[in-house]
């Protein structure tokens, strides 16, 4: 029974990235390779699932629908291969991210590639297929996975190296390699990519667990630059994760230091994802929830550690800010807000990135003369796997 329950889900799952537009036009070797390597040979016989409290086993033996459903779902949603502590932190990438990064990557026959985070081997595989053979090398932090993506990889007739090791750091002494690409997310591009790159390579990773930058590396090899290509939430670098404090766990008994009403509309801060972005950008740190009752949208900002804001709708279109903590969360969420609108509202493919050994800027519209804004880190652990779109 499970052959044809996975070739069914198998199909459908296809079928939905066709319907959806989910192939990339320009790389027609994704959708050859992704059939030629299908999912369920990389997926482990246990994959976990969200039953809304917590993640629970669901196995293949024992429920084999359910298995093929995680493996072939929404192709924006990916399946969790590994949980520690409560939490994810391995997956099978989702299917429309996996091939939207690849595309991105411009990868061509022949061309050496370095994989940072080999995970289940599925994404090193279909490198193999495109670069050919021996032309993969992949590291793995954990390694465990390693070994299992190594067997995977041989089973599926992949010739993809696999090392356990900190993707962090690259692979010195291998380079300089044609394209790096990583799995996980990071708020910071390490410079130890792009001195392993060679000029005019490409380098795509998730960045700020928000969406990936696609950069390409200057001829002096000083730099590397690029634009954002798409908008999905990604999976940390393994230790970056951790339990992330709440609104009420960070508020407590503070009273209320400032109130004031709120002018403008906040259904943007609900709906937009661009806008959502751009205040990733601009303020790294604060985490943002919105809710809509029967008075309107309403907002809860906090920075996880002391700083809080609550934007209340009070109904016939007013909405109060009540505030506490070091900083003004709502006045910065807003100056950030005015500072996008003033840019023409740029999407998250005007945005890009600017990577040197001192640093990164992101910036809007121009790497010239467009807004910038210091790279800087989000201080508050958490994450998520790839493939939850942003609303």
């Amino acid at each position: 029974m499970t052959p044809a329950v996975i070739a069914e889900q198998r199909t459908l799952q296809c079928e939905d990235m066709e319907r959806r537009g989910l192939w990339p036009e320009r790389s027609p070797w994704l959708r050859a390779a992704v059939d030629a390597l299908p999912r369920e040979d990389f997926a482990p016989d246990r994959l976990w699932r969200w039953d809304g409290h917590a993640y629970v086993p669901v196995d293949r033996a024992a429920d084999p629908r359910r298995w093929a459903d995680q493996v072939y779902g929404d192709p924006f949603e990916a399946a969790v291969t590994q949980v520690s502590g409560g939490l994810p932190t391995s997956s099978l990438s989702c299917t429309a991210v996996v091939v939207d990064m690849l595309d991105s990557l411009l990868l061509e026959p022949g061309e050496r590639v370095l994989e940072l985070g080999s995970g289940t081997g599925w994404n090193a595989a279909l490198l193999a297929w495109r670069a050919g053979n021996g032309k993969v090398l992949s590291i793995e932090v954990d390694a465990g996975l390693a070994e299992q993506a190594r067997s995977r990889l041989r089973a599926a007739g992949a010739a993809a190296d696999v090392h356990v090791g900190d993707g962090a750091r690259g692979r010195p002494g291998e380079g300089p390699f044609d394209r790096v690409i990583a799995t996980y997310a990071v708020d910071e591009v390490p410079w130890a990519w792009v001195a392993g790159t060679r000029p005019g390579g490409r380098i795509v990773a998730p960045w700020g667990r928000l969406g990936h930058i696609a950069l390409t590396v200057a001829d002096d090899g000083q730099r590397a630059q690029g634009w954002f290509q798409g908008l999905a939430q990604f999976m940390p670098a393994r230790g970056t994760a951790g339990p992330e404090r709440t609104f009420a766990q960070v508020r407590g008994g503070e009273p209320v230091q400032d109130e004031r009403v709120v002018a403008r509309d906040l259904a943007p801060l609900r709906d937009s994802r661009h806008l959502l972005f751009a205040l990733r950008v601009a303020v790294p740190d604060v985490r943002i929830t919105t809710r809509t009752d029967q008075d309107g949208v309403n907002a809860w900002l906090h920075d996880g550690r002391s700083s809080w804001a609550a934007l209340s709708a009070a109904g016939t279109g007013r909405t109060i800010a009540y505030q506490a903590g070091p900083r003004r969360l709502a006045d910065e969420v807003e100056a950030a807000w005015d500072t996008w609108a003033q840019a023409g509202s740029p999407t998250v493919h005007d945005f890009g990135m600017t990577v040197t050994a001192g640093g990164q800027v992101v910036w809007a519209n121009d790497p010239v003369t467009g807004p910038h804004w210091p790279a800087t880190p989000a201080s508050v652990p958490g994450g998520s796997s790839c493939g939850r779109p942003l609303p």
